[in-house]
């Protein structure tokens, strides 16, 4: 079993409008390796120590403080809940709610105190998860597998899911002559392999419905177009491990789809790119954190590309969307790029966390505007 918690873009909208008088956000590498989480734990400890330094420079009531501290202290001593992680672990504090996420993705451990949450690494770790679903088919043999990043893969389980192609369909062979005329030869197999593709694909609806994870199909002959014919998740990939599965081990098959993974999430960065240069011609983009942050306050920005590693301490002004950018990042001021991604995400903008190699001109942001402003 993996042991990832990706937020949903509900839970995303809720953290982002949570306002307190203390938010810690703390983002600490870990390991599903049990026996060295120990580090781990104590990194925690180290970090929650410097959101005190802050929290007390900036004038905190010393009680909400201590229930802000308790928070992350009874997370340390939580010895179950230390026993299952993945590579990274987000965990969001205020004095009176703790809300944690165990993520695929290996993130830079840093700590943000301030009135609202920090979120652009997170945010990464939904745009490229590193996170698909493998449909192993054949004839002889249905698997579902899903995968996260560097971690072993996982069987799940999928009630009704058909174990083969001639069981599922009562016949001792999906190559049997039938006695209507058109159920004979390759034709007549065709025919059962799309009534086991439905078959497959209606098992397969209740797993992955409200899901937006990749699914790579592994699958060879007549079967891998066929069932790319009658799928109904939205998500499938076009590219398919096409070797057969039969034989491949869960980790094999997960190796062959982490390249098709990658050159999915390329193709993405680069249709957005595409798009960006067309919308530059029309003036509309940019890449000015004044501009931007006007925008993402009046719902304009469609598609924003946001460094995850840059830091702009400041204050967006929630009516008008007017930035000021201040020298010190204490626990008043907040990062104002994280604040546009918010307000973006907030308005259905389709928002993705980046590196800053990644972004059109190398900025803090880019945003592809929904009408000239």
């Amino acid at each position: 079993m993996l042991y990832i918690d990706l937020p949903t873009r509900s839970e995303f909208t809720t953290l982002f409008d949570v306002r307190a008088d203390a938010c810690v956000s703390i983002y600490l590498k870990t390991t599903p390796v049990t026996r060295e989480i120990q580090a781990a734990r104590i990194e925690l400890g180290n970090r929650l120590r410097e959101a005190q330094s802050q929290l007390q420079a900036g004038g905190l009531d010393k009680r909400r403080l201590a229930a802000l501290s308790e928070q992350i202290d009874d997370l340390i001593a939580d010895d179950e809940f230390w026993r299952l992680q993945a590579n990274s672990l987000a965990v969001f504090a205020t004095p009176d709610s703790l809300r944690t996420y165990r993520l695929a993705n290996e993130l830079t451990t840093m700590v943000q105190v301030a009135d609202r949450f920090h979120l652009k690494p997170l945010l990464r770790a939904v745009t490229f998860p590193h996170a698909a679903f493998i449909l192993a088919l054949s004839e002889n043999a249905v698997r579902l597998l899903e995968m996260h990043a560097d971690l072993p893969p996982a069987v799940v389980k999928v009630p009704g899911m058909p174990t083969d192609g001639a069981s599922a369909l009562g016949r001792s062979t999906l190559n049997e002559r039938g006695l209507h005329r058109r159920m004979e030869g390759s034709e007549g197999q065709n025919v059962r392999l799309r009534q086991f593709a439905r078959l497959v694909d209606a098992a397969l609806r209740p797993v992955l419905a409200g899901r937006e994870t990749p699914l790579i199909l592994a699958a060879t002959g007549r079967v891998a177009p066929l069932f790319a014919e009658l799928n109904s998740y939205p998500h499938l990939l076009p590219e398919t491990i096409a070797d057969s599965p039969d034989r491949a081990t869960e980790a094999e098959l997960a190796q062959r789809a982490r390249p098709i993974l990658d050159r999915h999430y390329a193709q993405q960065l680069q249709a957005i790119h595409a798009l960006h240069d067309k919308r530059t011609g029309e003036h509309r983009t940019t890449s000015d954190l004044s501009d931007a942050a006007r925008a993402a306050t009046f719902g304009a920005i469609d598609t924003l590309l946001a460094d995850i590693d840059s830091m702009v301490p400041g204050f967006v002004d929630e009516q008008t969307g007017a930035i000021t950018l201040v020298q010190k990042d204490d626990a008043k001021a907040y990062d104002i790029v994280d604040e546009i991604v918010g307000r973006a995400f907030g308005s259905g903008a389709r928002v993705l966390g980046v590196r800053r190699q990644d972004i059109p001109g190398h900025r803090d942001l880019a945003a592809i505007l929904r009408h000239p402003v």
